[in-house]
């Protein structure tokens, strides 16, 4: 708060305290609280008048209306701003202010008179780059011809991907291989730009031998993960294209009874690989009593066979209640009831996309019909960024490990191969060969299983040439 001036007494109308002079010089702040280097500031300070009353009088705020009246003091609020900003350069007034004013953090009014460094504007940056930058997407698409694959993505991601797809007919089918197919689309919505790449796998269940059909699906999910090894272990990794899968959609059969075995060895090669969300394709041919039963007994068969899906992640105890009921749900409509289309049907005046029966109307996003909002919600609005944390950090990183021990045994094996080509010409005896320096118990074990193998070869090869000499003398 600005000082009051002093009580005046009579006959010293018109002077200033010198302790509030020298107060003021020291301090660089005239007497009326402004800055003298300020521009616009006047050279001398305008005296208060003193009444001889005895007591000194509060002058008058000034009006804001443009009314001249004889003293004009600077408003109240902004001389203590200006006088804190200079005790304080973090005050509320000097403050770094974000530049994007929706996601301004210090934008709320209980935080107005408060002092901050300007670290939480941290994510404001990180959000700026990230969208600058766009997002990528991998999804795959596993089961058998006819369960409405494409439809359904083009149904969640309102996209066309296949104009020109051409079914194949039944005799092309009994020797039809797997093939994967890959599409990309580039989507921007409010701003936000997402690169989604969807792998489609035709022929997969539809060939009369179907034993490792699942091979083609495996080795493209690991030439993805080679292919990013490589990127990031060279020498430009600045612009690395993330071309991994991060989730699967594995396509059920409605027609039968829960999972088929081919069903069974497909995703139990490829759960530890991928992010694998079943779904129980056309649920419209169900009623809702045989997809309850049926979604139980998958759920079952899947739990006894040992098939690791996608685990939601568990939510935290600060979530709050509506976050976590939604959780459950998710969690409960395993594997989805899904229906597609792309059709726009007119049902009792309202237009929307589902299927027309004699019976009724079908309607894919409504949530009494299928689980279609729920797949979408989870697959874009609330878990897209989690398949591509735990493809990351899970799936990857076990590649990766076994990548990194396939190349230290590669190396032991080169450097035990080179060790006993250095001392073969040397040494005439037939004696075990030196010990190299072993880092690792795992490198001894690999250099005894060796040394067993070696052994083993050269007994075959005595008992050969034996057999040799028999057959000769005979």
């Amino acid at each position: 708060m600005r000082d009051l001036p002093p009580v005046c007494q009579p006959g010293e109308q018109h002077q200033t305290s010198a302790p509030i002079n020298s107060e003021a010089e020291e301090t660089g702040i005239g007497t009326n609280g402004r800055i003298p280097s300020l521009p616009g500031t006047p050279s001398t300070p305008h005296p208060i008048p003193c009444h001889s009353a005895g007591s000194p009088t509060v002058p008058p705020r000034p009006n804001r209306m443009g009314i001249n009246t004889e003293f004009h003091p600077p408003p109240l609020r902004r001389q203590v701003v200006t006088q804190v900003s200079l005790d304080s350069p973090l005050s509320p007034a000097s403050r770094p202010r974000s530049p994007w004013g929706h996601f301004a953090p210090y934008d709320s009014p209980e935080d107005q008179d408060k002092e901050y460094v300007g670290f939480a504007t941290l994510p404001n940056q990180v959000h700026r780059k990230t969208v600058k930058k766009g997002f990528t997407f991998t999804l795959m698409v596993v089961g058998e011809s006819g369960l409405g694959k494409s439809t359904l993505i083009n149904s969640l991601f309102l996209t066309d991907l296949n104009k020109d797809r051409k079914v194949p007919n039944a005799q092309e089918r009994i020797d039809q291989t797997v093939d994967i197919v890959k599409h990309t689309v580039g989507i921007e919505e409010k701003g936000i730009k997402l690169r989604l790449s969807i792998i489609d796998t035709p022929g997969f269940g539809d060939a009369i031998n179907n034993t490792e059909s699942w091979k083609p699906i495996e080795d493209y999910i690991d030439q993805q993960f080679e292919q990013y090894f490589r990127d990031e272990s060279g020498l430009n990794r600045r612009n690395i294209q993330d071309n991994r899968v991060h989730c699967c959609l594995y396509f059920i059969s409605p027609f039968g009874h829960g999972l088929r075995p081919l069903d069974v060895e497909c995703m139990k090669a490829l759960h530890e690989k991928v992010n694998i969300v079943p779904v129980l394709a056309k649920a419209d041919s169900l009623t809702q009593e045989e997809v309850f039963r049926k979604k139980m007994q998958i759920r079952g068969e899947i739990k006894q066979f040992g098939i690791n899906i996608y685990q939601f992640p568990e939510c935290d105890s600060d979530e709050d209640e509506d976050f976590k009921y939604q959780d459950q749900i998710l969690k409960g409509s395993i594997p989805f009831a899904v229906i597609g289309s792309n059709v726009q049907v007119e049902s009792k005046g309202r237009r929307f996309r589902g299927r027309i029966y004699p019976w009724g109307a079908v309607e894919v996003e409504d949530p009494a019909h299928s689980d279609f909002l729920l797949l979408r919600n989870m697959l874009v609005r609330t878990h897209m960024q989690d398949l591509k944390d735990v493809t990351r950090e899970t799936h990857y990183e076990n590649f990766r490990a076994q990548c990194i021990q396939n190349m230290t045994r590669m190396v032991v094996q080169e450097r035990k191969r080179s060790l006993r080509e250095r001392y073969q010409d040397a040494c005439e005896a037939d004696f075990p060969l030196p010990l190299a320096a072993v880092d690792t118990e795992q490198e001894k074990l690999i250099f005894e299983k060796d040394e067993e193998l070696r052994r083993m070869q050269e007994v075959l090869q005595r008992i050969q040439e034996q057999m040799q000499r028999s057959q000769s003398e005979g």
